[in-house]
């Protein structure tokens, strides 16, 4: 992250992260099965993290699962698709979230998870909604010079400008589709 200039939590959030200490992926490919994790992320950011993880299994005699368990329910790849077809028809995220049955802080998240895996959503046209455009552009500063992805430290941070968590979570992930990949 900081040969690129990028906060941490834009190469691999901290979901991934935590994958990787429970399943020691030590080939592109196991890093693949990290939740978050995309070919394309593995790929342009992978290498030296499986290395490491491989030093770290032989030093310790690590005994790794043979078989990596996918960490996601059937009908995630649905709800994925789901997303995506209707944020590429600029339907309202609050109706996505209603006819979901979920709550919008819940639908952020299953965004937050597709962006990270490197989909390129556009969100403009809901975050156009939300924020007027100096203020994204407030909170994109903050976000390249943050060094932590935690939303309650950018609330006090921004505190005067008075950001619900829902905008500071659409616009990480805006950040995240933008520099993430």
């Amino acid at each position: 992250a900081k040969k690129r200039g990028l906060p941490p939590f834009v190469i691999f959030l901290e979901n991934s992260l935590q994958d990787m200490a429970t399943m020691y992926p030590i080939t592109l490919e196991g890093l693949e099965k990290c939740q978050g994790v995309s070919k394309g992320k593995a790929i342009k950011y992978g290498k030296p993290f499986v290395e490491l993880i491989a030093a770290y299994v032989e030093e310790h005699q690590i005994e790794r699962p043979d078989d990596f368990v996918m960490k996601s329910v059937v009908n995630k790849s649905g709800d994925k698709v789901y997303i995506i077809q209707n944020t590429d028809k600029k339907v309202p995220l609050e109706t996505i979230a209603k006819n979901k049955g979920w709550r919008m802080d819940e639908m952020l998240e299953e965004i937050e998870t597709i962006a990270a895996s490197g989909t390129r959503l556009n969100l403009d046209y809901a975050i156009d909604e939300m924020i007027d455009r100096s203020e994204q552009e407030e909170i994109m500063d903050y976000f390249k010079n943050c060094e932590t992805s935690s939303l309650q430290v950018a609330q006090e941070e921004l505190a005067e400008f008075n950001f619900t968590w829902e905008q500071l979570k659409i616009m990480r992930i805006k950040f995240l589709i933008k520099y993430g990949l």
